[in-house]
């Protein structure tokens, strides 16, 4: 294990302009593609939104950029180099540069908050216990968390639980932090602090945010870039007004958050004449 400490400022020596590219990539489940010819860049330092209808391989998209899944055709690129292509030791090595926010936190919930962020560092570093403390009670107050270190996960709200889970996704100093519906189950109150704290510490720390969520206000607001997957393929993507005015229909549906579109309300199926006409006996 390595004895360094995590990086603390940010290497701006002739950093590439995207961290994360995905080029021409190609993955799926049998026959059925989840995600068919997609090519986008996360830009450096930025937060960008992935977003689409349920089922449209946002989630895949972070389980291929975390080596989880392989793509089946094309690269995803971490500074240049192909995740899919890693071998073991150079994927546990990338990983170290990533955070992650699971859905509802995920966190442990027979240790306490400070162990919960302590968890990564005694995992990854070798660093002494006195220094371990320090960095776990700057992580803890830069959420609004330091006074909260020895309650339980199930002593907190559900905000404050996501924000211990932040705190422990920052915990390493990541080059990128990914969000897995972040704001899922919040109150209008934890969700405003959820976002600006997203912001804050992508803009103070140097981070690149990738937020998958389906929160259209919140995220918008706080995002630099927007792509929207819809088909296995993207539908749109730029600033989050461009988007915003997309003639696609598929995305004037989604951000306008319609009920009527290319998505149905009905799931396919026989004609209501049909259906009905067969339980009364053929009676209209």
């Amino acid at each position: 294990m390595p004895d360094k400490a995590p990086r603390l400022f940010l290497d701006m020596d002739a950093a590439a302009p995207s961290l994360i590219e995905f080029r021409d990539l190609r993955f799926g489940y049998g026959a059925r593609a989840i995600l068919d010819g997609v090519s986008f860049a996360v830009p450096r330092g930025k937060v960008t939104a992935l977003m689409g209808a349920s089922g449209g391989g946002k989630t895949t998209v972070l389980r291929l950029i975390g080596g989880q899944l392989r793509a089946e055709r094309g690269e995803v690129l971490l500074d240049g180099q192909d995740v899919g292509r890693m071998d073991a030791g150079a994927l546990y090595a990338a990983r170290r540069r990533m955070g992650m926010l699971f859905q509802f936190g995920a966190l442990f919930t027979d240790m306490s908050v400070f162990d919960n962020v302590a968890f990564p560092l005694r995992e990854h570093t070798r660093l002494p216990e006195a220094l371990v403390r320090d960095i776990v009670l700057m992580k803890l107050d830069a959420v609004g968390l330091r006074g909260a270190r020895d309650l339980l996960p199930s002593e907190v709200s559900g905000g404050m639980a996501r924000r211990v889970a932040l705190a422990r996704a920052i915990a390493l100093d990541p080059d990128l932090v990914m969000y897995d519906e972040p704001f899922a189950g919040l109150d209008p109150i934890s969700l405003g602090t959820a976002a600006r704290l997203i912001r804050q510490l992508n803009d103070t720390l140097g981070l690149t945010s990738i937020i998958v969520s389906h929160d259209l206000e919140e995220t918008f607001r706080i995002a630099d870039h927007v792509i929207i997957l819809a088909n296995g393929a993207i539908a749109a993507q730029g600033p989050p007004d461009v988007v915003r005015q997309s003639a696609d229909p598929l995305v004037h549906q989604f951000v306008n958050a319609l009920p009527d579109g290319p998505v149905h309300f009905h799931y396919p199926g026989a004609a209501v004449e049909d259906d009905f006409g067969t339980a009364s006996g053929g009676r209209p």
